[in-house]
């Protein structure tokens, strides 16, 4: 009579091999299939009109100002959500914080 420990392991492996062998096997799909998209996707977007199209130049003073200050504000925007999470109640840790031992190796 065949034992369960040699049964089980006997089942996995040959599962491994049969989808190694699968997986070289089987033809994939060309690559003008894969990279063919439908006109109809709902992924497509048209072309960014907030974005600069020249790219040779740096941007103004003003126009680093403006992201500067859209920036301030998404930070201040989230600022009460973090104050919120400190406990204002907890005094901060004061003094010494001790640092775990080195224990000694056990033996074999």
């Amino acid at each position: 009579m065949i034992s369960w420990r040699l049964i089980v392991p006997a089942v996995l492996v040959a599962a491994a091999i049969a989808a190694c062998v699968t997986y070289f096997v089987t033809p994939s799909a060309p690559v003008e299939a894969v990279q063919r998209i439908a006109p109809t996707s709902p992924d497509i977007r048209g072309p960014d009109t907030g974005a600069r199209t020249n790219i040779d130049q740096h941007p103004t003073a003003e126009e680093r100002a403006e992201a500067f200050l859209q920036a301030a504000k998404a930070i201040l925007k989230r600022a009460p959500d973090a104050q919120a999470s400190a406990d204002a109640n907890e005094p901060p840790i004061a003094g010494h914080i001790p640092l775990p031992r080195k224990r000694p190796l056990p033996f074999p």
